[in-house]
């Protein structure tokens, strides 16, 4: 028997994803509202924002990432039950913001991180990251040390577009912010920020969104989306990744992928024979 969101792609309809939002380092769920509003008038069946909060990042930044993966778990198999009811029970759509797309890579490694285990490439059939830092540099600050070891786990054993085409992928950037060695106080500030993270060493000029340089942010061999002008993070009169103007450059585009790996799945299970009743 076909599941219902499979009957649905395979005959050239358009199901509506249930989202997962995973938010970045320091962050907490009340900071993903207005995303989650929007989201949901873009078309979205429901929005689930993962219950990660300010204090669970500062405890890991010390202790490791085992007890964030271990939430975003929760916030994806709490997704999955609601798109039995809402999306027919496709495979979630998640978006991770800054650190939140290194969780969302890490939940579907089928080896464990920090502790856990959590395979979940079947329950995911997108992933869209904003401003993740996939590739930095092992030779890192102390404060960066637990982010890059898990980048490091992750292009090791999850490397780039590791599940696609069954699972698809969406890296967003942004070049809002250049960082110049020899620029204004400002610049020379944010070279040193972006120096201490991107692989690329040895340049006078480094672009990124204000904190994550442009070279970091794009999952090798993945689809990729670069903006002009977004910011980071949030901030009052700062237009970031989720701002509305944004939002309205990659969701047409994470839709496009989520569906596209959903008729993937579909016509491999089925390879175009099989009863769809």
């Amino acid at each position: 028997m076909t599941a219902p969101w499979a009957r649905d792609i395979l005959d050239g309809r358009s199901p509506a994803p249930v989202v997962l939002v995973l938010g970045g380092f320091l962050t907490s769920p009340p900071m993903y509202r207005a995303l989650a509003r929007d989201l949901r008038a873009a078309g979205a069946a429901d929005v689930v924002v993962a219950s990660v909060w300010t204090m669970d990042w500062l405890i890991a930044a010390s202790r490791g990432l085992g007890p964030i993966l271990a939430r975003s778990g929760r916030g994806l198999l709490e997704a999955s039950m609601r798109s039995g009811s809402a999306a027919g029970g496709a495979p979630v759509l998640v978006i991770g913001h800054s650190a939140g797309g290194m969780s969302a890579r890490l939940l579907t490694s089928p080896e464990p991180f920090a502790g856990r285990r959590l395979n979940g490439s079947s329950r995911i059939g997108a992933i869209v990251t904003l401003g993740t830092p996939h590739v930095v540099t092992l030779e890192v600050e102390q404060r960066n040390r637990v982010g890059a070891l898990a980048a490091e786990f992750a292009n090791r054993v999850v490397p780039g577009p590791a599940f696609a085409p069954r699972t698809g992928y969406l890296a967003v950037a942004s070049r809002r912010v250049p960082g110049r060695r020899d620029g204004s106080p400002g610049e020379r500030r944010t070279f040193a920020v972006y120096d201490g993270l991107t692989p690329e060493r040895g340049r006078d000029e480094i672009e990124g969104d204000g904190l994550i340089p442009l070279a970091s942010a794009l999952l090798p061999g993945a689809p990729q989306l670069v903006l002009d002008d977004a910011a980071h993070g949030q901030g009052i009169g700062r237009d970031w990744y989720g701002s509305p103007r944004f939002l309205a450059r990659w969701w047409p585009l994470a839709l496009e992928t989520w569906r596209a790996a959903l008729l993937a799945r579909a016509e491999a299970a089925f390879d175009g024979s099989a009863d769809r009743r």
